[in-house]
């Protein structure tokens, strides 16, 4: 009976193998880690900073304005029309400027926060600052006025975007507004009512024409409005997670209540 024999060389190429599977299996286990940690700070730790931060935020407002807000009833429900929700001025706005009386007169500074956004209906409180940048901005909770669009009670469009995921993803859940809901804009001037109107459930990035004076899809013409109003468009990302189309959310001023 002939015994096999292996040779030295064949032992070294066998063992050189368990060194290199051993290696790659530590080298998968910590990259699965690392990513692990990436997700965790990207769902988890973001939302929390930005959530503790736009509340500090919001209180800090508060405090400057002198009297502090609390969202009323979800709904329809909230307060008795003046105007309707029709898109015209309510009966207490008088005209002053291209604004009602109020608005906002100076444009805030870039990244400045210098209103409140509430959604009864979604437990939504947040700030609301200049600008639509990521890191000044949106990655801190914020909701952002877009540049170039109206301010808060103003003839035309008060335009804003926030993060749909992570950084506190205010906007998560504006897909579940629904007609008559209301969303309030309030600063050191005046509160602002506005009333959900309709939604564009997906339209390109590009789609400039949804925070227009007049809102209307230019990738799909069918949304939107055709008359000058005072308007509020909510932007936000979708799918979830994603940032390759826009969801946006359409409402018009009911009534507004000087401080």
């Amino acid at each position: 009976m002939r015994v096999p024999v292996v040779g030295h060389g064949t032992l070294r190429r066998r063992a050189l193998r368990r060194r290199v599977l051993w290696s790659c299996g530590e080298l998968l286990v910590t990259v699965g880690v690392v990513l692990l940690l990436l997700v965790v700070h990207q769902v988890w730790w973001t939302n929390r900073q930005a959530r503790h931060d736009a509340a500090r935020e919001v209180r800090a407002l508060e405090g400057e304005w002198g009297a502090p807000g609390a969202p009323g009833p979800a709904g329809p429900s909230e307060g008795t029309a003046a105007g309707g929700g029709d898109g015209k001025p309510p009966s207490p706005a008088r005209e002053r400027g291209s604004g009602a009386t109020g608005s906002v007169a100076a444009v805030p500074r870039r990244s400045q926060a210098y209103a409140v956004l509430s959604v009864p209906r979604l437990g939504l409180r947040v700030p609301v600052a200049e600008g639509v940048g990521k890191r000044d901005v949106l990655d801190k909770g914020y909701a952002g006025h877009y540049k170039g669009t109206q301010q808060p009670g103003q003839a035309g469009n008060f335009a804003l975007a926030g993060h749909r995921n992570t950084h506190g993803e205010p906007f998560r859940y504006i897909n579940r507004l629904r007609p008559g809901d209301t969303v309030r804009v309030e600063t050191a001037a005046a509160v602002f009512t506005y009333v959900v109107d309709r939604t564009l459930p997906r339209t390109s990035a590009r789609d400039g024409g949804v925070i227009g004076p007049v809102p209307r899809s230019t990738d799909r013409p069918a949304y939107g409005y055709t008359e000058p109003g005072y308007y509020i468009t909510l932007t936000t990302c979708t799918p979830e997670y994603t940032s390759t189309y826009r969801l946006v959310v359409w409402g018009k001023l009911r009534s507004m209540k000087p401080r």
